[in-house]
C-alpha cells in the first residue's frame, strides 16, 4: 500500500528535463508538471504531453493539491 498514489509523484514534486527546441535546436527546459513552455532563443511554443492521473483519478485533487490541479485541468480544457 502506498501513502501516496504514486502516479501523482511527478506533480507533486516535479521534475527537470531538457528538451530540444524543433525550430531552433537550443536547449529548452521543462518541469515535469508544466503544460508548455516558450523557447528562449526563439519563442517556438513547445508542449509537454501530460499525461497524467489528473485527466481521469477522482481523488486528483486531494493527491496533488487544489492549486495544481486546477492550474492543470484549466490547461488541459484550453487545449
Amino acid at each position: 500500500m502506498f501513502d501516496k498514489c504514486p502516479g501523482g509523484a511527478n506533480i507533486r514534486t516535479p521534475t527537470l528535463k531538457i528538451k530540444k527546441c524543433p525550430e531552433c535546436s537550443g536547449e529548452v527546459e521543462i518541469f515535469s508538471d508544466d503544460v508548455s513552455i516558450k523557447c528562449k532563443g526563439c519563442g517556438f511554443v513547445i508542449y509537454e504531453d501530460l499525461e497524467s492521473c489528473i485527466q481521469w483519478c477522482k481523488y486528483a485533487e486531494k493527491c496533488v493539491g487544489e492549486e495544481v490541479y486546477r492550474r492543470l485541468k484549466k490547461k488541459e480544457k484550453s487545449e
